[in-house]
């Protein structure tokens, strides 16, 4: 919104989302006849975006083969569309993101090493969510806001006791295990209701047993520590 792009397209696909011949004619386009079930041309995302941006997710999802091909249109800034002869002029401006480690998977010669150092123009870390437990509850917000409506749940709200569950717990999923979250306890509570901890998934609520566990009014510290200590080690071998 800040560039000189603002008024440009933004388009947005999953590479993870398109077996690759399929995504090599979203990407690049096809004339038509260019493959069985081609029956007219297809303009590619590439071509698409104009002088906007194209954001290619979970770019490390995508084959050794179809890399070599977008290493190309990075380095000439044209693309040519299956079945073509001709290539086109392409201005887009490319942003990339992969919940890999790119540097390791280019080491096992899962991701070209090459294209790796084109990307990596101008890197952003983007820390898992357990690391940035201030953005846990906003982001329960705004899932709440964008899929209460269409599930028709309105007016819902999260207890006290359920907003420090979510910020205790780890979210190993990071943002998206936590908007299935909000998702599922949307689907068990009634519209205008109060969201409580019954309603979260039982990883979350496991949180609660350690708890239950604490030191007791007639106990000392060491008797507490031995039971709690005891109940971990039960725990472990049940899990296992």
């Amino acid at each position: 919104e800040r560039s000189r792009r603002e008024d440009e397209p933004f388009l947005a696909i999953n590479c993870a989302a398109f077996p690759e011949s399929l995504l090599e004619s979203e990407l690049f386009g096809h004339t038509k006849g260019a493959f069985t079930g081609a029956e007219r041309a297809k303009e590619g995302l590439f071509v698409a975006a104009g002088s906007g941006t194209l954001f290619l997710d979970e770019i490390a999802e995508m084959g050794l083969p179809l890399q070599a091909k977008l290493l190309r249109v990075l380095q000439e800034h044209e693309v040519r569309p299956v079945g073509s002869t001709k290539s086109l002029a392409i201005r887009c401006r490319i942003v990339a993101a992969t919940n890999r480690n790119l540097s390791e998977e280019t080491a096992e010669g899962h991701f070209r090493k090459d294209l790796f150092y084109r990307l990596n123009v101008f890197p952003i870390q983007i820390p898992p969510l357990r690391k940035r437990r201030m953005d846990i509850l906003p982001l329960a917000h705004y899932f709440m806001a964008l899929h209460g409506p269409r599930e028709g749940k309105l007016g819902c709200h999260l207890s006290l006791a359920t907003r420090h569950l979510l910020e205790g717990y780890g979210w190993p999923g990071n943002v998206r295990e936590l908007e299935n979250e909000i998702l599922r306890m949307l689907m068990l509570t009634p519209s205008g209701e109060l969201i409580t901890p019954k309603m979260l998934s039982p990883k979350i609520i496991e949180i609660l047993e350690p708890i239950a566990q604490g030191a007791r009014p007639d106990e000392t510290l060491r008797e507490a520590l031995d039971r709690v200590e005891a109940w971990m080690i039960r725990r472990a071998l049940t899990n296992n």
